[in-house]
């Protein structure tokens, strides 16, 4: 089944529960000024308000166009009132468009429905490129400095998100839950598992020892 991401900067849609549509699985997740806490994979639709806790729903928006992870990301404001400087400002801070507040899920998801039908040519990027390291979505296939890096499933979406987080401590909760390796629920240690692998792998393909373990914390992605 396909998944449709949905980000909202409103916590009390984000909690709303799963959504399916013929062949597809619309997910709800809360977006704060950290940007995405979990891998993000497949169509992402994001939704900021005009004002939020901890910034202006315009810097957020900024700051996602600025994200790798979400460049490819469809971004709707959601503004106070129909202001047609409200409406230009969202624009020039990269919104796609934008909606009147209040909204809910189903207006969301409403939303979310009608503008798929004119993005049936969407393509997510391919390539996250860090320094030496490139790793390719299609192709499932990471390299170091042209060299394979010979990964297992799970070891491959580990690089990846520390590919998109480099310099940044995780926890192991953190690592399995930005994997979306919650149900069933697993031990936290297989973190280690998993690392111990990525790590050969990249001393095998010629890329040292990246992978930094942070006493009674979790482990970071090194990159200068």
């Amino acid at each position: 089944m396909d998944v449709v991401n949905i980000f909202t900067t409103a916590a009390h849609t984000a909690a709303t529960g799963d959504f399916v549509h013929g062949s597809q699985r619309f997910v709800f997740d809360y977006l704060d000024c950290e940007g995405p806490q979990r891998l993000v994979e497949g169509p992402v639709w994001a939704f900021i308000d005009w004002v939020m806790p901890e910034m202006s729903g315009l810097e957020m928006c900024r700051r996602l166009r600025s994200d790798p992870r979400m460049d490819h990301a469809h971004v709707t404001m959601i503004l106070e009132q129909d202001d047609a400087g409200d409406r230009r400002r969202a624009l020039r801070a990269g919104a796609d468009d934008y909606m009147i507040g209040p909204v809910d899920r189903n207006d969301l998801l409403d939303r979310v429905l009608a503008l798929q039908a004119r993005r049936q040519n969407y393509h997510a990027a391919n390539i996250v490129e860090l320094g030496d390291l490139v790793i390719d979505l299609g192709a499932l296939q990471a390299r170091w400095d042209g060299t394979p890096v010979d990964l297992r499933p799970n070891e491959f979406r580990l690089l990846r998100y520390f590919a998109e987080n480099p310099n940044r401590v995780f926890s192991r909760a953190q690592l399995i839950g930005g994997l979306g390796k919650q149900e069933p629920p697993i031990d936290e240690r297989t973190v280690d598992v998993w690392v111990g692998r990525l790590r050969r792998a990249l001393k095998c393909a010629g890329a040292g020892d990246p992978l930094r373990t942070v006493r009674s914390m979790g482990y970071v992605f090194d990159m200068p």
